[in-house]
């Protein structure tokens, strides 16, 4: 993780950004707002706040792109909200949706320490032969409580 901590709103508009572009689509004031849920001013406001904090390329009536910080600030982000999303998915079978939201929540907070070892957990139970880890076992477990 990059060692300047943003607001956990922040990180949401760079993730935001990333996923637009990763997506083929623009990431204009709009479009931001749309995807977020939230009033084109703030938008504005943040949008400015990045800019200047070197995150993100803003112009007002252009589209906004990411800079090689903002990208690797983004891609981190990203890639706890995805990690988490799929661990509590694959692994203790929690609902799409109910996943997508937590993980939107802990992305913020998780300690790199904590998420690297959840990572490496993840990575070596989607790897691992059933005769070796019985995951299956795990969900019923699970299932019960």
């Amino acid at each position: 993780m990059p060692n300047d901590k943003l607001s956990t709103s922040m990180e949401d508009y760079l993730e935001t950004i990333f996923i637009l572009q990763n997506e083929g689509k623009s990431a204009r004031s709009k479009d931001i707002s749309e995807k977020l849920s939230v009033k084109k001013s703030s938008v504005t406001n943040a949008l400015q706040l990045l800019s200047e904090g070197g995150y993100i390329n803003y112009n007002k009536y252009s589209e906004v792109t990411l800079t090689d910080r903002g990208m690797k600030y983004a891609r981190e982000v990203y890639k706890r909200h995805e990690t988490i999303k799929e661990f509590f998915e694959n692994v203790l079978q929690v609902d799409s949706e109910l996943a997508e939201e937590n993980a939107c929540k802990i992305e913020h907070v998780i300690d790199k320490k904590v998420f690297d070892k959840l990572s490496c957990f993840l990575e070596f139970i989607m790897q691992s032969d059933i005769t070796c880890v019985n995951i299956e076992k795990f969900r019923q477990v699970c299932e019960k409580s």
